[in-house]
């Protein structure tokens, strides 16, 4: 198998906020801290585990730089752009490329349900943002209802010379990695899964190379994506048994609320508050997932003890 550049897991990091909904600065650098600890290969930061659809403008701003100056090139940062206007993409790239960001992720343009971008104005875009000069992952999702054809893709990966890396979360991810890697090559220097890993294994198999998962087990994510990458299947097939059942309860039940749910119960930060429109989690929902972490003992969960 072609060896790629881009590797290993890039959790996203959740943003805290005070129980009055204000940003929690200091639990910010709590959370960047806490995740070099887990031993990431990277940190995503303004993604939507992050909540970005909750941040203002400002807000996005003062993140963005508290993040890079206080991880401080410990492990890379990845800033994530996406917006429907172009000009306000390359904008945030431009920033982050000065702020010291080693990439920028961002979905296809799109808002709300019906105003999407087409495949020539999805590909201007990233153009657009690869002519920044900075490295540009991009992110196939579900939320931005836009569909990213392979020969998009393997289009991006041939002809824009700085769109490096494919985050691939739709359904049938594993067949789409497939056919990305088989078209694209080279050019595709880092295939990687999301959605928390709930196909992590498969996506695996078809050739995917990193991870992108929520910073609540990390570590754990990062010993199956090792196993894999170094030939062990077996050892990575096991690990991701065990791990799985709390991978599927995040993934169905709680979403980006699990993160901050574990830091809240390890000591990284003092609230779990989610800012409205979201509801708090469950609390049979909370207790499962923390009874479910528990037995993996997860750094998050004992962080701040």
């Amino acid at each position: 198998m072609t060896k790629r550049p881009y590797s290993g897991v890039w959790p996203i990091a959740p943003t805290p906020f005070r129980d009055d909904g204000a940003l929690d600065l200091a639990d910010m650098r709590r959370v960047l801290d806490c995740m070099v600890d887990q031993g990431v290969d990277g940190i995503c930061i303004l993604a939507n585990f992050s909540e970005q659809f909750l941040l203002s403008d400002d807000e996005r701003e003062q993140l963005t730089r508290l993040c890079l100056e206080h991880v401080a090139d410990r492990v890379p940062v990845i800033v994530t752009i996406s917006h429907f206007a172009t000009d306000i993409v390359v904008r945030r790239a431009r920033q982050a490329s000065e702020l010291g960001a080693s990439m920028v992720m961002m979905m296809a343009p799109y808002h709300g349900a019906l105003m999407k971008g087409t495949p020539q104005q999805t590909y201007e875009q990233f153009r657009r943002v690869s002519d920044t000069g900075i490295t540009v992952m991009v992110q196939d999702a579900p939320l931005s209802g836009v569909e990213l054809p392979v020969d998009l893709l393997v289009d991006m990966a041939t002809n824009l010379e700085n769109v490096k890396l494919f985050k691939i979360e739709c359904a049938g991810a594993a067949n789409k990695l497939r056919a990305l890697i088989a078209a694209g090559g080279d050019a595709v220097e880092g295939p990687f899964d999301g959605e928390e890993g709930i196909t992590l294994l498969a996506d695996l198999d078809a050739g995917a190379t990193g991870n992108m998962c929520s910073a609540m087990i990390p570590e754990l994510i990062k010993s199956v994506v090792s196993a894999h990458l170094a030939g062990d299947r077996a050892t990575a097939a096991n690990e991701y048994g065990r791990i799985l059942p709390v991978i599927n309860h995040e993934n169905r039940q709680c979403g980006f609320r699990a993160a901050k749910a574990v830091f809240k119960e390890g000591g990284v930060i003092k609230s779990d508050f989610c800012r409205h429109p979201v509801e708090a989690l469950q609390p049979q929902a909370r207790e499962t997932l923390l009874h479910l972490v528990r037995d993996l003992d997860p750094v998050a969960l004992s962080w701040g003890h």
